[in-house]
């Protein structure tokens, strides 16, 4: 019997130009991706394949992560879907799509500072380019396994969520990426459930506990003597247990999931992290990232 070529990860990254796709290349390149930016479309299927059977040897293939837009030579929305589907059609290769999206303040903003011109709007306002280009891409970010919304990101928080979804290469299971955060810094966009904690007691104003974290040993014990916490995470519990295996039965490849509080310090850090110890109990992989205790 013929050995079949072993499947090669790709991601295709493409989003709103000034959104952040560079830093989404560079972020997965850093999870040991191969990544290409800016490759025109025609190329999509020999750069996949290609190399596909050029590394064809177990363990030498990397995964590949290529980056377009409409910056890209050849550009267009249909045939960026067209790649995709083809590839998608490829049997020996497992490939997702990520678009990088942004507020439309945001954009002008990093374009002013910037001084680059769009490119929609060389003899246009910024803001008119902006427009064009949202209406122009919008069925990509319908198609996208994945969109992430760089508003007020930082560069870290951006690199963290992508390894959430993409740093355990060849990992069949359900994904899941815990964060944690301040209602009052507002709420992570990427976020498919989001539970507010904010009822439980809060450590912020007892002595001693205000400059630690949820991550601490008294504070989670100040946290589990509120009454209201263990019914609340058994009826969470609960409330996901059923869900898991309901998201992968649709095809659904992540799932995060965010927890906030009022500073985003005590109460959502400590929920989070016992989210973590359960999914982990259950044989899930998880990520958990503390948007609030980044540096």
């Amino acid at each position: 019997m013929a050995e079949t070529a072993p499947t090669r990860r790709v991601v295709l990254v493409t989003g709103m130009s000034g959104a952040g796709k560079t830093s989404a290349l560079k972020a997965l390149e850093d999870l040991d991706f191969e990544a290409v930016d800016n490759v025109p479309l025609s190329l999509f299927e020999a750069l996949v394949i290609g190399s596909q059977h050029e590394f064809s040897e177990p363990g030498l293939s990397r995964p590949l992560a290529i980056g377009a837009d409409i910056r890209t030579r050849d550009f267009g929305v249909e045939a960026f879907i067209d790649r995709y589907d083809q590839l998608l059609s490829a049997g020996d290769v497992d490939v997702k799509t990520v678009f990088i999206d942004c507020d439309d303040e945001e954009l002008r903003r990093r374009y002013e500072e910037t001084r680059h011109r769009h490119p929609l709007a060389i003899d246009r306002p910024v803001a008119d380019g902006i427009a064009h280009e949202r209406k122009l891409v919008s069925p990509l970010r319908d198609r996208a396994d994945l969109a992430i919304d760089t508003t007020g990101l930082a560069p870290g928080e951006l690199k963290s969520l992508l390894g959430g979804h993409f740093g355990d290469a060849g990992a069949q299971a359900l994904a899941i990426f815990v964060t944690s955060f301040a209602y009052r810094r507002g709420i992570p966009r990427e976020a498919d459930l989001v539970f507010d904690v904010r009822f439980l007691a809060n450590p912020h104003y007892v002595p001693g506990l205000k400059e630690e974290t949820g991550r601490a040993e008294d504070v989670a014990a100040f946290i589990e003597g509120d009454e209201a916490f263990q019914p609340f995470f058994d009826n969470l519990t609960q409330l996901l247990a059923p869900l898991l295996p309901r998201y992968m039965a649709e095809g659904k490849s992540y799932l995060t999931i965010g927890v906030g509080c009022t500073g985003g310090r005590h109460r959502s850090v400590f929920v989070a992290e016992r989210l973590r110890l359960w999914f982990e109990s259950q044989g899930e992989r998880v990520r958990i990232h503390h948007r609030e205790l980044e540096d």
